[in-house]
């Protein structure tokens, strides 16, 4: 996503072969067995292919089926000109998304118990499984965590976790887990292959961990009373130092591996554009990142004044219609995310969500440390991240600067807009803080609420009825405004 400065993690055909390698997999797991398998002599699968599809086929959902196509709308990067109702808060239950999950965990089990895994494969499995039960959590409350292995097992009954406990649990808790991770990893001398994401760098999978474990704990900070772990993280040196930490999966230029958007119908990629809340935003900050990541308005093009305008979200199209709006009077989404095959990543994890994280942080006091080198710093790796130099008077501007007032804002609007396309992780972040304040659209479908959940699948009402409906009552009921525990005020 930073054009010709754009950061690789690896050796492109080193990516493609295993990228191909998951494209025979069908792009998800569930067929895996059937294809290896050979009556006469079974055969065993090296655990570098079920780790190669994890990150492969979770980075490719986290970039476009659930940040570009999605979360985008909800974190207000995109707005719909008629089709996408997700626009409108029409939430649904997100269902396929939730058995990929489940059939990646299911892969990360297999990896483990493959006679070629070892404990660098098993502290990888922690992590990547910890970020996926995050997903499940964050998207959807109460979900099935000490269970879920015996749901994969054949037993599609399990209980569900309380939220709280998810993340919080002494002894299987996601913190712990990836804390124990890390821990290995940095004492590992075991060698792994698969990995599409670091290039079998264990370091480097240390610092996603820790990485992992602060944005996990800035998560939950509104239930936390003791801000040692998070201080003991930011002193610690084992956090992602640069954009090379960055966990980040190129995109190729070549089939099958190119971003998917840009194989897609054109009209699904005009369904998608600027908003008026990022207009507003960049233009307030004068911030020259909205060129690479949207169009000037084809009018202003043909005018010869190109110009950026973005559209309120959650208009139907009968709406739009009556305002006048002319659709070639609003700005696209960048050439990146459209003409160009590789000219974004899937994302997982950036260093500057790292330093907001930071700042937000040292802010609100939690940790020791200068509030404005790490909120300088998330600026300077975004505008990195995006081949983008920062103008001489950006930092200065009263709308971008740091002066003890507005503070929290500003640093929390920063780390929003850098986010985008990362998934539903400003989503979270929006929930958590209310910053920025995204205001439902003229034509939601939510009362004028801001939705904090997609509904359960229907699959589990109706094969783990029990568990369903005691998760539900748990959380105050199976609609999309029921806050998680990390979240409640």
């Amino acid at each position: 996503m930073k054009g010709k400065q754009k950061i690789k993690t690896m050796n492109k055909l080193y990516i493609s072969g295993f990228l191909s390698f998951v494209l025979l997999l069908g792009g998800c797991t569930d067929e895996f067995e059937e294809l290896n398998e050979n009556p006469n002599a079974p055969e065993s699968v090296d655990p570098q292919f079920l780790l190669a599809n994890v990150i492969s086929v979770e980075a490719d959902q986290n970039a476009y089926n659930q940040g570009f196509r999605l979360a985008n709308y909800i974190q207000q990067f995109a707005a719909s000109v008629e089709f996408e109702r997700i626009d409108r808060y029409e939430m649904g239950t997100n269902s396929e998304y939730w058995n990929t999950i489940f059939q990646l965990l299911s892969d990360i089990k297999s990896m483990r118990e493959l006679q070629g895994s070892n404990e660098a494969y098993n502290a990888i499995g922690d992590i990547m499984q910890s970020f996926l039960f995050s997903q499940l959590t964050d998207m959807w409350g109460d979900v099935p965590y000490t269970d879920a292995v015996n749901a994969l097992e054949g037993q599609f009954t399990p209980a569900y976790d309380t939220q709280e406990s998810i993340y919080t649990d002494p002894e299987t808790g996601i913190l712990v887990v990836l804390e124990r991770a890390a821990i290995t990893l940095e004492n590992s001398t075991a060698s792994i292959s698969g990995d599409v994401l670091f290039n079998g760098d264990l370091n480097k999978w240390m610092r996603f961990a820790n990485s992992l474990r602060l944005r996990y704990l800035m998560r939950i900070s509104k239930r936390l009373t003791d801000y040692s772990e998070i201080q003991t993280l930011a002193s610690s040196g084992k956090l992602m130092q640069s954009n090379a930490d960055n966990a980040v999966l190129p995109y190729l230029t070549s089939a099958p591996n190119q971003y998917p958007m840009t194989l897609a119908a054109l009209g699904l990629y005009q369904e998608h554009r600027m908003t008026a809340t990022v207009d507003s935003v960049l233009t307030l900050w004068n911030d020259p990142r909205v060129e690479v990541l949207y169009k000037p308005t084809q009018v202003s093009i043909n005018t010869g004044n190109p110009e950026f305008k973005g559209l309120v979200n959650g208009q139907d199209r009968e709406t739009i219609a009556e305002k006048g709006i002319d659709l070639n009077d609003v700005s696209l989404f960048g050439a990146i995310f459209r003409d160009v095959p590789d000219g974004v990543d899937a994302q997982f994890m950036q260093y500057s969500e790292v330093q907001f994280a930071l700042a937000e942080a040292a802010e609100r006091g939690y940790i020791s440390g200068d509030v404005q080198t790490f909120y300088q710093a998330g600026i300077a790796a975004s505008f990195e991240y995006y081949g983008v130099e920062v103008p001489t008077e950006y930092l200065t501007q009263e709308s971008v600067a740091l002066s003890g007032v507005d503070n929290l804002n500003k640093i929390l609007t920063q780390k929003w807009f850098s986010l985008i396309s990362n998934g539903h992780e400003a989503w979270f972040n929006v929930r958590r803080t209310g910053i920025p304040e995204l205001k439902p659209g003229p034509d939601n479908l939510n009362n004028d609420k801001y939705p904090v959940r997609y509904l359960y699948p229907e699959s589990e009402q109706a094969t783990n009825s029990a568990n369903y409906k005691a998760a539900a009552e748990r959380i105050g009921g199976d609609n999309i405004n029921s806050k998680g525990w990390w979240e409640k005020d």
